[in-house]
């Protein structure tokens, strides 16, 4: 396999790296990242090239594809965060849209057909009630956020180049994904996080949380990467593939599995400025479609994941300690 990653500097983009060197030790591995390659040096072990590239930039885009020549292309890089998007629509619909456009297009220039993976997200079925839960691929697509255009534009191109030109590409729609090395801007690194101080004395040992009834498809992320995988070596071109676990767990008992992992007592106070209504009390999807096309079935149980959430945290909080002192 000669496979290139964009977004391979990025939370997911990162675990697939590791789990195609460790899954297809002879492959040929190019990524692309946003800063500059030095900042990498991880990366760098582990990938035949890493590029600096901004990836709406179709002229560097099409030289980046013609020196990789990729026989599978993993399209993970994306801004992926709803309230930035809200911010700056702009911004995320340029970044998401244009960068998947001149990947299609180099291909198209270039001659070559790789198999491409699209990455689209559970958020193009907007708020769907309880009643049409779990979420199936069938779902009609009602995007509610510029991020979730923006991700609605992305699968819909990967749909017509495939009918217009034949293109072998694949689209997955992931639900939401932890594990170590998550943004702290996402709950459970979050969490985490904090208590990772609090052990550490480094703040008050209490949680400040806002409405913890929401319900949530969550997946580790490392079984998330090997569904790209899966879908993208094993899947339907044209295919869209929901990648979820198909269970539903309350950020209660995200917050309550973590807490109980903590070495020390935590206490967890509701601040009612914090107590928003929650906008979609549940998110539960099928990945029937991709288990059955594709043989993938998740690996990690949701608690272990959270436990090496702390971990990681443990990890950073100590790093950022030491680098102070």
């Amino acid at each position: 396999m000669r496979a290139l990653i964009t977004g391979a500097d990025g939370f997911a983009g990162g675990h697939l790296v590791r789990h195609l060197r460790a899954a297809i030790p002879d492959a040929e591995l190019h990524g692309t990242v946003r800063l500059p390659v030095e900042q990498y040096p991880q990366l760098g072990a582990l990938l035949a090239s890493v590029t600096q590239i901004d990836l709406r930039d179709p002229e560097a885009v099409t030289a980046l594809m013609k020196a990789t020549q990729p026989d599978v292309v993993f399209h993970l890089a994306a801004q992926a965060f709803v309230p930035r998007s809200f911010e700056d629509p702009w911004e995320t619909l340029e970044n998401n849209i244009r960068a998947q456009l001149n990947l299609i297009l180099a291909a198209l220039a270039l001659g070559i057909t790789p198999r491409m993976l699209v990455v689209s997200s559970a958020e193009v079925y907007g708020n769907v009630p309880p009643e049409q839960m779990p979420m199936t691929e069938d779902l009609p697509l009602a995007p509610d956020n510029p991020y979730s255009v923006s991700k609605v534009a992305q699968d819909m191109l990967g749909l017509q180049y495939f009918l217009s030109h034949h293109l072998p590409i694949i689209r997955v729609r992931p639900f939401n994904h932890i594990g170590p090395g998550q943004s702290a801007g996402f709950v459970a690194p979050a969490f985490a996080l904090q208590i990772a101080r609090i052990e550490r004395g480094l703040q008050e040992a209490v949680i400040h949380v806002g409405n913890l009834a929401a319900r949530r498809d969550f997946s580790d992320v490392r079984d998330v990467v090997a569904a790209y995988v899966a879908a993208v070596t094993r899947g339907q071109p044209g295919a869209v593939y929901n990648v979820c676990s198909g269970r539903a767990y309350s950020v209660q008992y995200l917050l309550d599995v973590l807490l109980s992992y903590s070495t020390v007592s935590v206490e967890v106070r509701p601040d009612p400025q914090r107590m928003r209504p929650v906008d979609r009390p549940l998110v539960v999807g099928s990945a029937a479609r991709l288990q059955t096309d594709t043989g993938w079935q998740p690996q990690i149980p949701f608690e272990q994941s959270l436990r090496d959430v702390l971990e990681d945290a443990r990890g950073r909080v100590a790093e950022t300690e030491d680098q102070a002192s």
